[in-house]
């Protein structure tokens, strides 16, 4: 009998995994994109050997299980360690900025924007720190604070 064992992760990245998860799920859908994402992430930061390619792949592999856990943030959150939760933002505001679900919607959607404002509250993280994460994320075509894309998308409705 072949026991499938838990990825080699600590109960640290597993927290981490779960809080960018949650947001991914924000808008009740899991986007091949945000999947994509999340997993070359979670690989790269997770692998014991960032050298072994092999390594990678068979982690994202036994990561992949773990995404269809639709968690809420307020159940997460209060797990993460302070000194990862700029790192929890930033792969988050990432994952539900990888993706749209219909050509023409923004790429953050409402149900989103609103999971990110949340997510910001519960990690208190300042506006400055905010505005960091953001900026770094944005297509440099197109630099825009994540208060005016909410703004934008607030307009649409």
């Amino acid at each position: 009998m072949n026991i499938e064992l838990p990825p080699p992760v600590s109960p640290r990245q597993m927290d981490i995994l779960r809080a960018v998860t949650a947001m991914a799920w924000a808008d009740g859908e899991l986007e091949p994109d945000e999947i994509n994402l999340m997993l070359d992430e979670f690989a790269t930061l997770f692998a014991a050997s960032n050298a072994d390619p092999d390594g990678q792949e068979s982690l994202k592999k036994r990561l992949r299980e773990y995404l269809g856990q639709n968690l809420p943030l307020e159940e997460v959150i209060p797990q993460i360690q302070p000194e990862d939760r700029k790192l929890v933002a930033q792969l988050s505001y990432r994952v539900i900025n990888s993706s749209r679900r219909q050509p023409g919607e923004p790429k953050i959607n409402l149900d989103e924007a609103a999971a990110f404002q949340r997510l910001i509250r519960l990690l208190q993280l300042s506006d400055a720190e905010v505005q960091e994460i953001t900026l770094l994320q944005d297509e440099p075509d197109e630099p825009q604070l994540l208060a005016a894309k909410i703004h934008e998308i607030l307009l649409k409705q």
